[in-house]
């Protein structure tokens, strides 16, 4: 033990404890969103120390060690530099997909907060729209704009350079979007496969164009909404997980791009948030018909009428695992509008950052087995419940 306390290795144990402690009591001041980041990051050194000390030796391991625990030290230090927030003033702020959800809940909640919003709704006579105008304070603007009809984007672009004139637009914050009918990619119909892509890629594309203009005049921010669907796979959400991934991989090249201009680019990936995108009932049927209606012979066969008519019972189970508390959500994407240094990537909610740590690090194998396994053997296809039987029988 004696030896071991004078050894290189004795201090390179030190290090990593007093590292890990320091990060400990550091983290303990933080959010839980930035406790899960860098606690990951933390650990890194350990890791990477203790593989040196087999590899280099004790001296070549506590020389990694010292080396990467500056590295996340610089990391921890940028992390909380991004703090400091920008005062409110007069930033003008357009969301779009207002109706509900967390568009709804954002224009109020930027409204309270003494923006002057510009709320894109799909109905401006409708009961979203209604609730804004009764709730929110004069500052805030309805727009008809629904984001796939270019001559209403168009539209909402001129009112909106008319109200901030020659100060810009602040924010453009991508938010409306479509699920569609969560279902093995194999049997959504192409139709919802293009409407995903209409809504949550092109329309939301279509409008950072459209508002560039205004955001240049104010080095002001695009904020995209994506969605842990569009960072990492999820079963039945093929056509929607693509769409989100299109959006989260546009929002990073605008981030480089735009950068030039002093604009600044975020992508938020939220986790299960329970808001109107999910739909209603009459959706869920009208979405089922179509679905059914398109399938050929052979497929519904092999998937079987029960597992075909239970897929709208998923939805139900989703919901009920969706949080309800969108505060998680709206302080990061206020984050995103007001922080000095901004963070490009946001994953608010419960699980979205660990779930996308095991994609990015964890073998694929791994991800594939224990994050996307199917629940229950009551979700198999007949066709696989009817080979498996036949296997145990052999």
């Amino acid at each position: 033990m004696d030896a071991l306390a004078g050894s290189p290795l004795g201090w390179l144990c030190v290090g990593v404890t007093v590292l890990f402690g320091v990060a400990v009591l550091h983290l303990a001041k933080w959010s839980p969103s930035e406790q899960a980041r860098m606690l990951v990051w933390s650990l890194l050194p350990a890791w990477l120390g203790l593989l040196c000390v087999a590899v280099l030796g004790a001296g070549g391991g506590l020389a990694m060690l010292c080396a990467a625990a500056l590295a996340v030290a610089l990391a921890s230090a940028a992390c909380r530099g991004s703090g400091a927030m920008l005062p409110v003033g007069d930033k003008a702020v357009l969301v779009t997909g207002s109706d509900t959800g967390i568009g709804h809940a954002l224009a109020k909640y930027l409204d309270n907060l003494g923006f002057v919003v510009f709320a894109g709704v799909l109905n401006k006579d409708g009961p979203g729209a209604e609730e804004l105008r009764r709730t929110c304070s004069q500052r805030l603007s309805l727009l008809q704009l629904d984001i796939t009809n270019p001559t209403q984007v168009k539209e909402a672009y001129l009112k909106v350079s008319d109200k901030v004139q020659n100060t810009g637009l602040w924010g453009v914050v991508n938010n409306a979007g479509v699920l569609g009918f969560p279902a093995d990619g194999e049997l959504l119909p192409m139709s919802m496969y293009r409407q995903c892509m209409e809504v949550n890629f092109f329309g939301a594309v279509e409008v950072s164009k459209t508002f560039l203009p205004l955001l240049r005049k104010s080095q002001g921010r695009l904020v995209n909404m994506s969605s842990m669907a569009g960072g990492i796979p999820l079963r039945r959400y093929a056509a929607y997980g693509a769409s989100k991934a299109a959006l989260s991989m546009f929002s990073g090249v605008m981030r480089q791009e735009l950068s030039d201009w002093g604009i600044k680019v975020a992508a938020i990936h939220p986790s299960g948030f329970r808001t109107g995108i999910l739909g209603t009932p009459e959706l869920w049927d009208k979405q089922e018909k179509e679905l059914m209606e398109n399938l050929p012979a052979d497929t519904r066969r092999d998937y079987g009428e029960d597992y075909l008519l239970g897929l709208k019972s998923y939805l139900l189970h989703v919901a009920a695992y969706c949080d309800a508390d969108l505060s998680p959500v709206l302080s990061a994407i206020l984050h995103a509008l007001l922080a000095k240094r901004p963070h490009g990537l946001y994953n608010p909610g419960k699980g979205a950052y660990v779930a996308l740590c095991a994609f990015c690090y964890l073998p694929l194998w791994f991800y594939d087995f224990f994050v996307s396994k199917k629940p229950s053997t009551e979700s198999v296809p007949r066709a696989l419940r009817t080979s498996g039987a036949e296997s145990k029988n052999l």
